[in-house]
């Protein structure tokens, strides 16, 4: 394995890691702050309006400054971001909680793009599907980090420090990858184009289908401990488990997803792992118990698990564009479910119950399985 793949692979763990942490600790954050579903649901969108705002511009910075200068900017300034969250409560009201969210929305964007673009020119150089493989470091970052966060609740660490020790690590992390990732350089200035691209007709189909992906992994990795807390009545140290269900079954089906795709195809494969999704969701809503719930969140990890690399992988490799402008088009429409989806489900939550409103994600699944089949590759 080369250097380069390491290094990427590092800071999508890191990205992960750093992430599960802090959505292990939203029950702490609202209790911390005094907020119920509904109000958390709008501090949550904050992030997806940071992260809308940067998606559709990541790739013209891409193409201005290289992948690599805004996958290390990106890092670095997500990881410090985090430990500021407990500091915001000095604060009247949540408006400095909301602008911290935002920012860590806008640098989350930006990585999520830019770190993409590095793992599909690593893919192009190795000549073979190994888009998979970095996004099992980011679902392994996410059972990790889900798993340390169980364990700073049991130890009763207070928010601030939990985060500021994530951070660190996340930090030296990144300081040891940035020497290492590919150094693209940035497009000469022949012609100025336009900042602003909003995906174009053939990456409209395949943002939808990660859209709806995006959206199921967005509500798990953020409202799988409250589900487990308050639903399915699990203690308050075995709620942080359905996270890490979630994210060892993403990770298992990752690290065989290559392989997978070798063997069955893109379509079927998307397919197959549709069908999984739902069936997953309907065993955890349909039975809110904390054994079942556990076996609905790795059923649901197994199906989504493929199908955002497989999307991210054909917008990456698409005819006429730039890695990074294909990439910023489709996440442009698929990330937004991964950040929309959980405010939307804390109002949803909020008006009825969170059990109703995850209800919805299992629309969503269906819709994905049913445009999977009509993907034309």
């Amino acid at each position: 394995m080369t250097t380069p793949r390491i290094a990427v692979k590092l800071v999508f763990f890191i990205n992960g890691f750093v992430h599960a942490n802090l959505a292990a600790r939203f029950p702490k954050v609202q209790e911390l702050f005094q907020v119920n579903d509904g109000t958390f649901g709008f501090v949550l969108l904050a992030t997806s309006l940071g992260a809308l705002v940067a998606m559709p511009f990541t790739g013209w910075l891409i193409i201005r400054n290289g992948s690599r200068r805004i996958t290390i900017a990106s890092s670095f300034l997500y990881c410090v971001f985090v430990p500021l969250v407990p500091l915001t409560s000095a604060l009247p009201g949540i408006v400095g909680l909301l602008l911290v969210f935002f920012a860590m929305g806008i640098t989350a964007g930006m990585l999520d793009v830019s770190m993409n673009a590095q793992a599909v020119m690593i893919e192009q150089q190795y000549r073979k599907p190994i888009m998979t493989s970095f996004h099992a470091l980011f679902s392994i970052g996410m059972a990790i980090g889900a798993g340390c966060g169980a364990l700073f609740v049991k130890l009763d660490t207070s928010l601030f420090i939990h985060l500021t020790i994530i951070t660190a690590l996340g930090l030296v992390g990144a300081a040891w990858s940035r020497f290492h990732f590919i150094h693209d350089k940035p497009a000469q200035k022949k012609s100025e184009g336009p900042a602003f691209r909003l995906p174009n007709a053939a990456m409209v189909g395949i943002g939808i289908i990660a859209f709806c992906s995006m959206l199921g992994e967005g509500a798990m990795a953020d409202w799988s401990t409250n589900y487990m807390q308050n639903i399915a009545l699990a203690s308050k140290v075995l709620a942080p488990i359905g996270l890490t269900t979630f994210a060892i079954a993403m990770t298992t089906g990752r690290i065989f997803g290559d392989s997978a795709r070798l063997t069955w195809g893109d379509k079927k494969l998307m397919i197959a792992c549709g069908v999984l999704a739902t069936l997953g969701i309907a065993l955890l809503l349909g039975f809110p118990h904390p054994v079942a719930a556990i076996v609905g969140f790795f059923l649901t990890g197994i199906g989504l698990s493929v199908i955002v690399p497989i999307a991210y992988s054909i917008a990456g490799n698409a005819k006429g564009l730039p890695p990074g402008v294909g990439l910023a088009m489709v996440t442009t429409v698929g990330y937004s479910g991964f950040l929309f989806g959980p405010p939307l489900i804390g109002l949803l939550a909020d008006w009825y119950t969170l059990r109703i409103a995850l209800g919805l994600v299992g629309i969503l699944f269906v819709i994905m399985t049913l445009l999977s089949a009509r993907y034309k590759s």
